[in-house]
């Protein structure tokens, strides 16, 4: 420091422990400008450019870049504007790092190769629009029938893969499931076919009667469960009579075979992913109850 009140490079990195490089540069692109020269062609600076020196340390760490910077320091724009641009930035790289940790550690949970690290990182930037064809693409194909239930075509249509601005990286990941699940032939073709069934199963009930047999299966099966009914006891073979009525040996081992393929599971597969993805909270599962179910049928053919 001299006479007049005015500091050298050399004091203001000892003042802030800032190194002297650093200071100067900041110097040299003009956010940080001398007060005067030395005779020596020294830079010196005012007591200001202590507190100038630590705003712009406190811009750069925040991730303001050197153009943002000066532009504060010159009072060509405010602070709080810069700081309101760099949040909408800041919201977007946290997405991005969130599908990004995501996509990763579903690659590590898979043992993924990069071809299909590829398709998982591609599916989890699909945007909102893309994410709605596929799921519109799953349902006009599986629920579009001619002989559908029209209540069930409608409320499938309307269900969306709403993935909010900010998901999570368990959402993304179910979105990632769900997306590769719907885009799988052998999947769309195994619920056409369960759809088809439940179609034929409804004769002459009204709209809306959809899902009947599940929902006989959660009823039925769980007030037996429920009761300690044995799925190989005769009170089984009545359970599995009232459930299917009339229905000849072809028919219940259709159902057998669905049940055997797993077809209601994956079912609920589907609607788990598509409340994890809409931030709803998954219904309980009924997995025990279509097991309960198999058993009975392969006890009571």
């Amino acid at each position: 420091m001299d006479d007049e009140g005015l500091f050298t490079i050399g004091w203001l990195s000892r003042r802030t422990g800032m190194p002297v490089r650093t200071i100067r540069y900041w110097s040299d692109v003009g956010a940080l400008p001398p007060a005067e020269r030395s005779e020596g062609g020294y830079r010196l600076y005012d007591a200001g450019a202590v507190a100038r020196l630590e705003l712009i340390r406190t811009l750069r760490d925040l991730g303001l870049g050197l153009d943002d910077v000066r532009r504060v320091l010159e009072r060509k724009v405010t602070l709080a504007d810069v700081a309101a641009v760099h949040v909408d930035a800041l919201d977007a790289q946290i997405r991005t790092l969130r599908i990004r940790r995501a996509v990763l550690s579903t690659v590590a949970r898979r043992r993924s190769g990069t071809e299909e690290t590829k398709r998982l990182n591609d599916l989890a930037r699909l945007s909102a629009e893309q994410r709605r064809r596929v799921i519109e693409s799953f349902v006009d194909e599986v629920f579009g029938g001619p002989d559908a239930d029209p209540e069930l075509r409608n409320r499938q249509r309307h269900t969306e893969a709403g993935l909010p601005d900010d998901p999570t990286p368990e959402q993304v990941d179910a979105w990632v499931e769900l997306a590769e699940l719907v885009r799988d032939p052998d999947f769309r073709r195994r619920m056409r076919d369960m759809v088809e069934h439940n179609t034929r199963g409804r004769a002459g009930q009204a709209p809306g009667a959809f899902m009947w047999f599940a929902k006989k299966v959660v009823w039925q099966v769980g007030q037996a469960r429920e009761s300690g009914v044995r799925p190989d006891s005769p009170e089984a073979a009545e359970v599995v009579g009232r459930m299917l009525g009339d229905m000849d040996a072809d028919g219940r081992a259709a159902v057998r075979e669905r049940l055997e393929a797993g077809l209601f599971a994956e079912a609920e597969r589907y609607r788990h992913l598509m409340a994890v993805i809409n931030g709803r909270e998954p219904k309980p599962s009924h997995a025990d109850d279509f097991a309960w179910l198999l058993a009975a049928l392969r006890a009571h053919p």
